[in-house]
């Protein structure tokens, strides 16, 4: 009889057990489920209107967890969004060194967006949670775009919005505001969900549907403000595209092969030119490191001047002191090599080795690979008559790139990249993406020329003009507007973005310092009045 009674209340115990399991692998489902979402919601895909769906998930998954569970979701959302929006990297690395830098950074990502989770969980009950926990999403992603090793500003929610109703908030405050009004429409509308299943009155119901209604009218209400008339002339721009094979790492030893792909597509585009078949442009464009430049260059020489006009070419420079940089050297066709801009924002572990030494333990590519330089001046040329702004390849995800370079007087952006090294999958998307809302972000025409596509012309708007394909030998030449306006987003830099997470952290700790005062004066003993004493 005992051991009967003791196996039913094992069997009750295992019951309880699997019962308590099946809400947490369904919320554990969910957000996994939402991550996917975010992730389709990014370039090449045109399903933008996706993200805030996927954060309307995330806030019903965390909705009464606590900080704990919020992290756990937080990071299954993350990774379910990083692992495959960030595969490309396999093309570039996974032959030689396999999944393990794939799997590291993802996870690196993933673990900001459980850290986000957790925190959100603290600020959801206080009213106006959507936009507090917006906020703080917002902290997590501008934290990740500066720790560790300058960050990883990759993959920021704005990126899935080169095109829809938010993408004009771009130019009121930058991609911040853009990242910001996704995740509060998508966790306005999980709590607008949830006052409707708790049949919240009338009144409840409009005050909540405010964080859903406000940012797409406000994207709305922007896009008659974004300008894309010119206001300094217009310039014929040619973007050279000469090919690359699809060979990884293994690109570092072919750098004749890249020069020599642009001379020929170079030679082409000029032959079609003087036969009348193509606009003969004013300023040509070639891609991030399509040659190497030392010292004196008949051929780029002999180039340019068969275009006659100046050129803007990508270059690994190497400079008189042996150490090279990755540049973009202004051409003039009388004068040869005139001014140069190095890139600021060097990629770690490619163009520079972070703690070498025990990077040395995992790779064995390092023997023969000297750092690059940091470039230290502002990223603007001038080439002829035109003052170009320039980011090269990753430098266009950080902010403060393009806008200083716009503020230094930039009528027209520049984007060299090389993506050569990154296969046939979406990186190349993922980053014309975010030149299209530079573009938008500034009220400036960006010229994208990529060694194996895609290159691009985008209007001021952020719409693509003309683009080329992948692996393929092209060039595209195009009349793009000159500007010399200066948007909102441009003047007031990056106070949006602070004065929001300001916000957000000041709910967090005034949330937090409640919670603990509140702890605090449960724990103290009750104190009785003395007899004959008046309480």
């Amino acid at each position: 009889m005992t051991g009967t009674m003791q196996q039913a209340a094992s069997e009750t115990r295992a019951s309880r057990v699997r019962a308590s399991l099946l809400p947490v692998a369904g919320r554990l489902l969910a957000a996994a489920a939402s991550g996917v979402l975010l992730y389709l919601s990014h370039p090449p895909r045109e399903l933008w209107w996706l993200a805030p769906l996927a954060f309307a998930g995330l806030g019903l998954v965390l909705h009464g967890r606590r900080a704990r569970a919020g992290f756990g979701l937080g990071l299954v959302f993350g990774l379910a969004f990083t692992l495959p929006h960030l595969v490309w990297i396999n093309d570039f690395l996974g032959q030689q060194l396999g999944l393990a830098p794939w799997l590291a950074l993802s996870i690196e990502v993933a673990l900001f967006a459980g850290l986000a989770g957790a925190a959100m969980t603290v600020v959801a009950p206080l009213r106006g949670g959507p936009m507090w926990m917006a906020a703080l999403w917002l902290a997590l992603e501008t934290l990740r775009g500066a720790v560790p090793l300058n960050g990883f500003p990759w993959g920021r929610v704005a990126y899935s919005q080169p095109e829809g109703v938010f993408t004009s908030l771009a130019a009121l405050g930058g991609i911040p505001l853009v990242s910001f009004a996704v995740v509060l429409t998508g966790f306005g509308l999980a709590q607008l969900l949830l006052a409707v299943a708790d049949h919240a009155c009338g009144r409840a119901l409009a005050a909540t549907a405010l964080a859903v209604v406000v940012p797409i009218a406000a994207g709305g209400i922007m896009w008659p403000f974004v300008g894309t008339a010119p206001t300094a002339g217009t310039v014929t721009v040619a973007a050279v595209q000469g090919n690359a094979p699809n060979v990884g790492l293994d690109l570092l030893g072919m750098r004749d092969v890249l020069r020599g792909n642009h001379l020929a597509e170079s030679e082409r585009l000029r032959n079609a030119i003087d036969a009348g078949e193509r606009p003969r442009p004013d300023l040509v464009v070639w891609p991030e490191t399509a040659t190497a430049v030392v010292g004196d260059d008949p051929g780029l020489d002999a180039m340019v001047d068969g275009f006659g006009v100046p050129a803007l070419i990508g270059a690994l420079y190497g400079r008189d002191d042996g150490r090279a940089e990755n540049a973009v050297v202004s051409w003039d066709p009388e004068t040869g090599q005139d001014d140069r801009y190095a890139k600021q924002e060097l990629v770690p572990f490619a163009e520079y080795v972070p703690l070498r030494t025990i990077a040395g333990w995992f790779t064995p590519f390092l023997d023969n690979t000297v750092d690059m330089r940091w470039g230290e001046e502002s990223a603007v040329l001038d080439a002829g008559e035109v003052r170009a702004g320039l980011a090269i390849c990753y430098e266009v995800a950080y902010d403060y790139v393009l806008r200083d370079a716009v503020r230094s007087g930039a009528e027209l952006l520049v984007v060299p990249t090389n993506n050569a090294w990154y296969g046939p999958g979406e990186m190349t998307y993922q980053q014309l993406s975010m030149s299209r809302l530079r573009a938008v972000e500034h009220g400036r025409a960006a010229v994208v020329a990529a060694t194996s596509g895609v290159s691009a012309i985008v209007a001021p708007d952020g719409s693509v003009r003309q683009r080329t394909g992948l692996y393929t030998a092209e060039s595209l030449v195009a009349d793009v507007p000159l500007r010399d306006t200066t948007t909102i987003a441009t003047v007031i830099g990056a106070w949006p973005e602070w004065i929001i997470i300001g916000a957000g952290l000041a709910a967090l700790l005034g949330r937090i310092g409640w919670r603990l005062r509140g702890r605090g004066s449960s724990r103290e003993p009750s104190v009785r009045p003395e007899s004959g004493r008046s309480a």
